[in-house]
């Protein structure tokens, strides 16, 4: 049976997902709530807890509590690595119209911020043992943030490492002021010869560090999905290697695995 809590919860929610409360709308006291549903503040404050927890409001300190505006969702397959592929090789002016965080996302080019970070490190154990490298080679770590301009949290936290030497045959490769890069990560390391033949991504779970839920704005109780992604070439090398934490209150994966007729 459901504790008191949980149905004066169950009631707000049914209300914010019909729409009777609507995105931005402040909630009623607590002490308003807790006269109308004759319970008490502590329980009261029980039910917001699991709301914020759910998503669905979000608390303003000293103003009160807040319908929560719906963010924008990102739907990620793995079918998007063979089109970043198909588009690699195409002409710079087709590339630079659209880019992954558009295909995820449906949003356009002009509707997005960009934010991005380049620095030379020498790569720890567990990094150069991914790539099959001595430990303390030196690698570009690349940090991306990409948002929508309507909002102030990225997508998404990305840290992506490429060893030095493997692209630094194409100078431009070494240029943060180069990116966004037309075609992504696939066309960069397409310009220096490697064609990617695989992809592995390694999909896990946890709450979220202080800093992780500050930076991607999660409410109490939401867990953020990690994901490692190793690309490799034609001849089996990990050419790419890329932390990616989602918020998981706004993302979507879906997994598609062709199989073969007998």
């Amino acid at each position: 049976m459901a504790n008191a809590y949980e149905k004066i919860a169950d009631e707000l929610s049914e209300a914010i997902r019909s729409g009777r409360l609507v995105p931005g709308e402040r909630l009623p006291s607590e002490a308003a709530l807790a006269e109308r549903y004759g319970r008490s503040v502590p329980t009261i404050r029980d039910a917001l807890r699991l709301l914020r927890s759910e998503g669905l409001i979000e608390k303003q300190q000293g103003r009160g509590n807040f319908v929560r505006k719906t963010r924008t969702a990102v739907l990620c397959s793995n079918l998007r690595y063979q089109w970043e592929k198909d588009r690699a090789r195409r002409p710079e002016s087709e590339r630079a119209a659209t880019g992954a965080t558009e295909h995820d996302t449906g949003l356009e080019v002009r509707d997005l911020v960009f934010r991005t970070a380049y620095r030379e490190v020498k790569a720890a154990k567990e990094i150069a043992d991914a790539f099959g490298v001595p430990e303390g080679t030196a690698l570009i770590e690349r940090t991306y943030r990409t948002r929508y301009a309507a909002e102030r949290a990225p997508f998404a936290l990305v840290t992506s490492y490429l060893v030095r030497d493997t692209v630094a045959g194409n100078p431009a490769l070494l240029d943060v002021a180069n990116e966004p890069w037309p075609g992504g990560t696939q066309n960069q390391l397409y310009t220096v010869g490697i064609e990617l033949a695989r992809i592995e991504e390694r999909v896990t779970a946890r709450p979220p560090t202080p800093e992780e839920a500050d930076e991607l704005e999660l409410e109490p109780g939401t867990a953020v999905i990690l994901l490692r992604k190793t690309s490799y070439d034609a001849d089996g090398r990990v050419v790419e290697l890329s932390d990616i934490t989602l918020p998981g209150d706004r993302t979507e994966i879906t997994f598609v695995t062709p199989l073969e007729m007998w």
